[in-house]
């Protein structure tokens, strides 16, 4: 049975949570985890709401989600779409919700004529990395992600003087 996607609402902002938490669980991640429903509803739906979430449910409720928001590619000289998470409940994986949230989302990009639609993916999770090639993604191969966070981030921006002027 397909799962039905839609886009998700306020009210949803708790289970949005819940997920965010279980997938960094399944990620070894869940210590890098400080969202709260407050900071997951200005994200989503606060007057700066920079991003967007997918819900997809079944007979038995909120089964995945899907969360992104748009870049922008110089060399195409469009937006993208940038998938910063996708995820599907254990009980529910293998019954082809991550792929209908895929779609779902390529329809979008495609509809905001977005050049591309682009994430990233744990080296260790080869279930993830084979279905993301079973649907023709390609590996960013000789790219490396860099990040600043917390105390880096903060000393980096105070090196850079006031933004006010």
């Amino acid at each position: 049975m397909d799962a039905r996607i839609r886009e998700a609402q306020p009210a949803d902002v708790p289970a949005i949570l819940a997920l965010i938490i279980e997938l960094a669980e399944y990620e070894r991640l869940s210590h890098e985890v400080v969202a709260t429903e407050e900071l997951i509803h200005n994200t989503l739906f606060g007057p700066k709401n920079v991003a967007e979430v997918l819900i997809a449910e079944d007979r038995e409720g909120i089964a995945g989600f899907a969360l992104f928001f748009h870049n922008c590619s110089s060399f195409l000289g469009r937006s993208g779409i940038y998938l910063e998470d996708l995820f599907v409940r254990p009980p529910h994986r293998g019954k082809g919700i991550g792929k209908q949230l895929l779609k779902h989302l390529a329809r979008i990009a495609k509809q905001r004529g977005c050049g591309r639609l682009e994430w990233s993916v744990l080296d260790w999770n080869e279930d993830a990395i084979r279905f993301y090639k079973s649907i023709e993604a390609v590996p960013m191969d000789g790219w490396t992600v860099y990040r600043l966070t917390g105390p880096a981030l903060d000393r980096l921006g105070e090196q850079s003087g006031s933004l006010a002027g």
